[in-house]
């Protein structure tokens, strides 16, 4: 049994919605879609149905466009928006950040360690905390603006009926820790409660890791989009930093950002895996490659993170390896 993801589909595009016929069967393996698959209920249709005919289990988390208001398609808005989403995910049988988590037992992580793995697709939006310290909240779009840099949400994603996306951020990172908060001490209660209803016969129950699946980016460090720079304000939130070590995760997996990419922190696998538009993966296209070769396996993954490098004067952070950079897969 693996666990694949990938996101950033962008099914209004011929060219990704063609490719979704692509899929192969993977009938005992999960799949997580990362959010982005499109902006219409049409558009979550069509990759759910492809998703769940190939996949034995399929988790999604929202992204922007999934919550985009198009008035050509829908009046809802914000939390209504969110909402039409995922009544058209509980018609697949796909699991969302509103579901029970699921457990995984018995994974094998490829390094002889394995054990039971809890899957948590998760919603946090943004709140325009990823910015330099010089710049503040009520100048930070004017500073965006100054690079020619204004995200579409600002007209398209409407936070309703919260005041503001920083609020709607703020509620669903609250909601969001208690349910892992809560998620994990309720696997870990069930099992000290067995060992003990056992009289400690039970073999010892190897301890919960944890994926978390969020179509932005937990944390700021991992970005790297050299074209539009200031877009860091619409990527994340600095509040969910520290979410790899605090909730134990053994991998992290996002998209948004179009940047493939996977990268190591505090013994954590941090994957980017972003499809993208059509002209962003046309190099493997160039190549004969296809979706297929584009999802990226989570479970059980590589073994163990590369060694870092060695200190180098003036390199910036020591000790995390360099980011491994992908075209596919």
């Amino acid at each position: 049994m693996k666990l694949y993801a990938i996101g950033d589909l962008h099914l209004g595009h011929k060219v990704n919605r063609e490719e979704l016929a692509n899929l192969r069967p993977h009938p005992d393996d999960g799949l997580i879609l990362v959010g982005d698959i499109g902006e219409t209920v049409e558009h979550l249709e069509l990759a759910f149905g492809a998703a769940t005919r190939h996949f034995a289990h399929v988790f999604w988390c929202p992204g922007n466009h999934e919550l985009y208001t198009l008035t050509t398609q829908t009046t809802k808005r914000g939390r209504d928006k969110y909402q039409e989403c995922l009544d058209v995910a509980a018609r697949f049988g796909v699991k969302t950040p509103e579901d029970p988590y699921t457990v995984w037992e018995g994974c094998d992580y490829g390094d002889g360690t394995g054990g039971p793995v809890l899957i948590a697709p998760v919603f946090t939006l943004y709140d325009y905390s990823f910015r330099p310290s010089h710049v503040t909240r009520e100048n930070a779009l004017k500073w965006a603006e100054e690079a020619d840099t204004v995200a579409t949400d600002e007209f398209l994603l409407h936070p309703d009926p919260y005041p503001s996306r920083e609020a709607w951020c703020d509620a669903l990172v609250t909601e969001t820790e208690r349910r892992l908060e809560e998620a994990i001490a309720a696997y870990e209660a069930k099992q000290t409660t067995t060992t003990t209803a056992t009289d400690g016969q039970q073999p010892a129950q190897k301890p919960l890791s944890v994926v978390i699946a969020n179509h932005w980016p937990l944390r700021e460090d991992l970005i790297y989009i050299p074209r539009v720079p200031r877009f860091t304000l619409w990527c994340g939130t600095k509040r969910t930093a520290d979410w790899h070590t605090r909730f134990r995760a053994k991998a992290v997996v996002s998209g948004h950002l179009h940047v493939p990419r996977t990268d190591w922190r505090d013994g954590t696998r941090f994957e980017e895996c972003s499809l993208g538009y059509p002209r962003q993966w046309e190099p493997a296209r160039a190549q004969g490659l296809d979706i297929n070769d584009c999802l990226r396996e989570i479970l059980p993954g590589p073994a163990e993170a590369p060694a870092p490098p060695l200190p180098v004067e003036g390199a910036g952070v020591v000790g995390h390896a360099p980011p491994q950079w992908r075209r596919y897969g």
